[in-house]
């Protein structure tokens, strides 16, 4: 089987994108990380990749957003980007909020990610990893990465178990909740919000003593394992979706 190639986009440090290059170079993966991109002109993860002789690039989400807000009338939308289609199959808003707030929302998503698709272009990869990437992805970037609906290949990991506390910070909002149990969660990217099929789940206990600082320092350090060993079962072709009633599921198959 050939060596995946692997994009990542991170927001912050990139501690899960180190890992993630470790992998690769111990030969614990099967791959190559062949991109990596931020929405964040200063990430830390940015520098990793430089010191990995790893490409980079930077779709400043915050520079666009600015723009658009001061010169609508002005700002050209990409000429594939169909609202009414977005609206339809967008889960991060009720069905019947479609005002301007929300129209608003999935147009500047769509001119930074256009920008995220056209630094992205000149990359052929099979997966892309989510590393710390801390943007939602719309429908209109989401279908243009899963060419085939049956072959997810945007995968996300997250500081909670989920389906338990989705969002921006799972590892406190399990912690403040008081949970005895906490963990993160890797998953392949739908139209919700957290809420795609689940790949692999790691687990520690919380004890009495334990701070929220304690907290992310356990889950971080399982972070670090899970992912590359999700991707390395994506590498494997062992990860196969399966409809069980209203839910997709990911079926793991087992080792040839």
């Amino acid at each position: 089987m050939a060596r995946i190639k692997l994009g990542v986009l991170v927001s912050g440090g990139g501690s899960n994108l180190q890992a993630i290059m470790d992998a690769c170079d111990s030969k614990q993966l099967d791959a190559e990380v062949v991109f990596v991109g931020s929405d964040n002109p200063d990430a830390k993860g940015l520098d990793r990749a430089a010191k990995a002789s790893i490409p980079s690039f930077v779709t400043d989400y915050d520079r666009i957003r600015r723009n658009y807000l001061e010169n609508q009338g002005a700002v050209m939308l990409p000429e594939d980007f169909d609202l009414e289609d977005i609206l339809e199959k967008q889960c991060l808003f009720p069905e019947q909020e479609t005002g301007q707030r929300v129209q608003s929302f999935f147009r500047i998503k769509a001119l930074a990610e256009r920008d995220l698709l056209e630094n992205m272009k000149p990359f052929s990869f099979d997966l892309l990893v989510l590393a710390g990437f801390m943007r939602i992805l719309s429908p209109y970037f989401i279908d243009r990465v899963n060419r085939d609906p049956e072959k997810p290949r945007i995968m996300n990991i997250h500081p909670a178990l989920l389906p338990s506390f989705p969002g921006l910070d799972g590892y406190a909002d399990t912690f403040d909740y008081g949970c005895k149990v906490g963990g993160c969660t890797v998953h392949f990217v739908d139209y919700g919000e957290d809420s795609g099929p689940i790949v692999g789940q790691k687990s520690f206990d919380i004890k009495p003593e334990d701070t929220l600082e304690t907290v992310r320092s356990k889950g971080l350090e399982l972070e670090w394992a899970l992912f590359p060993e999700c991707i390395r079962l994506f590498s494997e072709n062992r990860l196969i979706l399966e409809q069980r009633g209203h839910k997709r599921v990911v079926r793991v198959l087992p080792p040839v």
